[in-house]
């Protein structure tokens, strides 16, 4: 099994391109969900779409950043491995994605700002047909 990174908001000063300490709100905000787009899977036990514990930090933070940031949408897309047949993986998907929405929600991310997608086994992270393989697939990502 492996461990999540967790995520957490360091205050920091930012120079622009320009060697200024005084971006804009955009490029800070374009800034934040770049570095969010670096931590943004969370993965899921064999048949099971409850978020684990391990990803709460990484979900606080992009929660934080949906409620700073209110014109920026995610999508959630949900992913199950290969075993099962394709309607109930596309449903195990849709649970998935739709507890990470639910997650966001419950930190005060308008639902607006939050679609969810399912594409069950059809787009494996990684190709293979053990365990290890299997486990990087049972995932939600979060795409801006």
């Amino acid at each position: 099994m492996t461990r999540a990174a967790k995520a957490c908001w360091v205050p920091a000063l930012v120079w622009d391109a320009n060697g200024n300490g005084n971006m804009s709100s955009e490029e800070q905000a374009r800034l934040q969900m770049q570095q969010l787009q670096q931590n943004n899977i969370v993965y899921f036990d064999l048949d099971k779409y409850d978020i684990r514990s391990d990803f709460a930090a990484m979900l606080d933070a992009h929660a934080n950043f949906l409620r700073s940031n209110p014109s920026y949408k995610v999508t959630v897309e949900g992913h199950a491995d290969e075993r099962g047949t394709p309607e109930y993986n596309i449903s195990l998907g849709e649970r998935r994605a739709n507890a990470v929405k639910m997650y966001l929600q419950g930190k005060g991310v308008s639902a607006d700002q939050i679609s969810i997608v399912s594409y069950g086994k059809e787009k494996p992270a990684v190709l293979g047909h053990d365990e290890a393989a299997y486990s990087k697939n049972r995932r939600a990502v979060l795409v801006y």
